[in-house]
């Protein structure tokens, strides 16, 4: 028997030895496709060099690519564990040929592997031809000598593939094996070719032309080939069996499945076991690939998944989660292939047993509830829809539960009822909301909500993509078009874009498409927190809605400001861990060239506080321990020792960032929507650059981490440098230079003082000096000495005034002290003529002369001052007249 993994391996191997790139598969979200929702075929990855938007340096590739079918048009869900060869999550082995080769190497290829290399009788293989491809028709003649009847023409679209109403397109040839006459059923094309017998195997496709909106098509410069094999099928025929399920990768997962629930595999509840092994894996491979859980887009389809899983688990008779003991084996049968699997495993156990232990609660009460409401209904009968709704809507039991639950019993559900129920609910949020005090022209957001569904966010693991434009926003309104320099708010239904909020500023970047639009986006915001909204002026060509664009961030900017969002939640449990548990976080706000973090303690912090604050977050990124995420709800998050941060809204579920270890032991565990680093090690560097009071017991510190941070040392160094090369001195002795100069411009400042003070003395003491307007004189009996001093500072008039008085023994002193174009003018009265002046009555009258106002002291000493400098010897004059009486 060849196994599943020796066939994967043995198609990539022949490919890749004829040429063939071999490519690991790409993701299950189709970044590059917005019209899906997820990768379902092997050429989905290749879309845009097919379509000439990308080009390949390799001409030829091969790959293994991972697909998904559980929801929109290709959804395979409910058929799921009920046939033979239906499946959620399957491989698709592939070769491709990107202008290279064409038909006639692609069947030479395809009939080489299959009965060369593979050893499949040939007499139990049939192809199909779209009817007027003859080339084909001949090749297989030429290559596998097929007889007529088994080149079978299809005139169908079945054998025609386009990838949409216009570009390329071409004939298709499958290849269908014959598991034999015991099994009903009949060869393409005929009236019994639904049967099981004959089942299509591989499916080449020559992509040949390029359709025009007006249906004509036209020959393509550089045909290429786009096949696809399903690996499943080919694993069944390889090992004899029929049924993909008893193909060995599913035995394996059914006989952990039947080992840990106790119950049969092959008894009444085979379904269940095919059910819970197929949604394993279409679970831990989306889990992978970075989709949780959650209420809408992916993540519901995702969580439908699962919860149809679990729901089967719960029949089964399992007493306790199941899927994530599952997981073990999942990735023993296919984590040596795609090693992702594998490394993302406590990941997927985890989200699997907390999803169905929530899953648990909500289906023992909805299954109760279910039961009493359909107790009266026979096999045949409908469930009302206003009823499933309810259950829906009350008490969270998905509408395809109890399709599920009641198909047992063959009771249908109203589909039509529950959709008028739902939309009902919709109408009266929309008057609610419109009632509540918003302002009105947010209500256009609100309409495209409701319309379209929430933004579906693919930046946590994306940097570019595309998306589908959903509306157009030009100055408050909705529109169907612009063009060059119209300022718009362009919402797609996907976009790798942040939208501002929780504190993060919103993402800059591009967006492009292929008809020479250019929009540079400034801006990104999320209206209703449901939506996100691209603000920029389109620069060349026009957008309309319902266009496909490309959408690129700025990811230099992102990942500037993703090491700094996840620097603030260091900084938080740093203050903490420093200050105390009553450190909360108030505010934020995260930019690509630094951080602001509000935060509640009394007291300004101390420079020994910031040094170990930035010193325990510093050891935290060289710790470079990894960043997980898991989605909880809110209680649930806190429980486990999550903080919630300021400015959220939290909906159901939250998103719980643990950085430096896993939830319950991380260094820091917040409830965070926002983008972050992948590993603490990418922050960088973190400093601290100033922290202030915003109010009372509250206080902000600016930070930068990552180049910021680097480029603030880099500015503070050079600075040095400059100092250092100004002093003549090195940068390490710089500081103690500066300290000695200090101290020489003390002594200097000190001896200034000295000789300007005896200056001063001298010019008291009757000594001549050019600039004094006067020396010591008498006036009506009252000896009085009256300065003018250039240069003086005013905190030396008191010393001067108290030595004039001395030298005057009785009298009164003043001195005018003119420093740039100012004034400061000091009275001075010894206490014998204290009765008949005051020194603050005659600093007033001279200030009045200096343009001032007041002044101010005591009786024997006082001092004001004013603009006016020039008006010195006035002011002097004014005190004379004042002693004159």
């Amino acid at each position: 028997m060849t196994s599943t993994n020796d066939l994967r391996a043995s198609f990539l191997d022949y490919f890749a030895a004829s040429g063939h790139e071999r490519l690991h598969s790409a993701p299950l979200v189709p970044y590059n496709d917005p019209t899906l929702m997820f990768v379902n075929a092997g050429m989905v990855p290749f879309k845009n060099v097919f379509t000439g938007l990308e080009s390949r340096v390799e001409p030829r590739a091969t790959s293994a690519q991972k697909c998904v079918r559980a929801g929109g048009k290709h959804n395979d869900l409910d058929n799921v564990g009920y046939t033979a060869r239906h499946h959620t999550f399957f491989e698709m082995l592939g070769n491709f040929s990107f202008g290279d080769y064409f038909k006639e190497q692609a069947i030479e290829h395809a009939w080489t592997l299959l009965v060369r290399e593979w050893k499949l009788d040939p007499a139990r293989l049939t192809a199909t031809v779209y009817h007027t491809d003859d080339e084909a028709y001949d090749l297989w003649k030429k290559i596998a000598d097929l007889p007529d009847e088994r080149i079978i023409r299809i005139a169908s679209a079945d054998n025609f593939w386009s990838m949409g109403d216009t570009g390329p397109c071409g004939p298709c040839s499958e290849i269908f094996y014959d598991h034999g006459s015991h099994i009903a059923g009949g060869p393409p094309g005929s009236a019994q070719e639904d049967g099981d017998r004959f089942v299509e195997i591989w499916n080449l496709v020559f992509m040949q032309f390029e359709q025009a909106a007006d249906g004509s098509r036209a020959p393509l410069p550089r045909p290429s080939i786009d096949t696809g094999m399903g690996l499943e099928r080919i694993a069944a025929i390889m090992q004899g069996v029929h049924d993909n399920y008893d193909i060995d990768i599913f035995k394996a997962l059914i006989a952990a499945s039947e080992a840990h629930t106790g119950v049969a595999a092959d008894g009444p509840h085979a379904a269940s076991h095919r059910i819970i092994a197929d949604h394993l894996r279409s679970a831990g491979f989306l889990l992978a690939d970075g989709v949780l859980p959650s209420n809408e887009g992916r993540g519901y389809v995702l969580r439908r998944i699962m919860r149809r899983a679990m729901r089967h688990a719960h029949l089964l008779g399992a007493e306790r989660p199941l899927m994530h003991r599952l997981v073990p084996a999942l990735v023993g049968e296919m984590g040596q292939a795609y090693p992702e699997l594998a490394r993302a495993q406590p990941l997927i156990e985890e989200v699997l047993d907390r999803e169905e232990t929530r899953f648990r609660q909500t289906l023992d009460k909805g299954l109760r509830l279910l039961d009493e409401e359909a107790a009266g209904l026979d096999e045949g009968d409908e469930l009302p829809g206003e009823t499933a709704f309810r259950l829906y809507d009350t008490y969270g039991f998905p509408y395809d539960l109890t399709e599920d639950a009641l198909r047992s019993r063959n009771i249908a559900v109203d589909r039509a009822g529950f959709d008028n129920a739902m939309a009902a609910q919709k109408e009266a949020a929309r008057a609610a909301w419109k009632g509540s005090g918003e302002a009105a022209s947010q209500a256009i957001w609100f309409d495209i909500a409701e319309r379209e569904g929430s933004t579906e966010f693919t930046g946590y693991t994306a940097s570019d993509g595309e998306g589908r434009i959903v509306a157009i926003v030009v100055d408050g309104m909705e529109v169907e078009f612009a063009d060059v320099g119209d300022e718009v708010m362009l919402v797609v239904n996907q976009t790798p874009f942040y939208g501002e909020s929780g504190g993060q500023s919103g993402d800059d970047g591009l967006i492009e498409n292929s008809a020479g639009l250019r929009l540079p986006i400034d801006d990104c915001s999320k209206p209703l927190g449901r939506l996100i909204a691209h603000h920029g002026t389109i620069e060349s060509g026009s957008i309309a809605r319902g266009e496909t664009v490309h959408l690129a961030i700025d990811t230099t900017r992102r990942d500037a400001i993703r090491a700094h969002h996840s620097a603030t939640h260091l900084l938080h449990a740093a203050l903490r861990h420093r200050l105390g548990a009553h450190v909360t976080q108030k505010g934020s706000l995260v930019a690509q060239d630094r951080f602001r973090f509000d935060f509640s303690h009394p007291a300004p912090l101390t420079e020994a506080d910031i040094a170990a604050i930035e010193a325990e977050v510093n050891a935290q990124i060289r710790r470079n321990a990894p960043v997980s995420t898991r989605l909880m709800t809110p209680d649930e998050a806190i429980e486990a020792g999550a903080m919630a941060l300021f400015g959220e809204k939290y909906g159901d579920e939250v998103r719980v960032l643990a950085m430096g270890g896993e939830t319950a032991a991380a260094y820091s565990t917040e409830l965070c929507g926002g983008t972050h680093v992948d590993a603490l090690g990418d922050i960088g560097i973190f400093r601290i650059v100033s922290e202030t009071a915003v109010s009372s017991g509250v206080r902000r510190i600016e930070a930068l981490a990552a180049e910021a941070a680097r480029q603030w040392l880099i500015g503070r160094e050079d600075a040095l440098k400059t100092i250092a090369a100004t002093l003549r001195t090195s940068p390490d002795e710089a500081a103690d230079r500066v300290g000695a100069l200090a101290e020489e411009r003390k002594r200097l400042d000190r001896e200034v003082a000295e000789l300007r003070k005896a200056l001063a003395l001298a010019q008291a003491g009757g000594g001549v000096n050019q600039a004094s307007s006067s020396v010591a004189e008498t006036i009506d009996g009252v000896k009085f000495s009256g300065q003018i001093l250039q240069g003086m500072d005013a905190k030396q008039l008191r010393g001067l005034l108290d030595e004039a008085k001395k030298a005057l023994g009785s009298g009164v002193a003043a001195i005018v002290a003119v420093n740039d174009g100012r004034a400061a003018l000091a009275a001075a009265v010894t206490d014998d003529l204290t009765e008949r002046f005051s020194a603050v009555t005659l600093v007033q009258t001279g200030v009045a002369e200096l343009g001032g106002k007041g002044g101010g002291g005591r009786a024997d000493m006082a001092q004001g001052g004013g603009p006016d400098g020039a008006a010195a010897q006035a002011a002097l004059d004014a005190i004379r007249a004042a002693l004159a009486g």
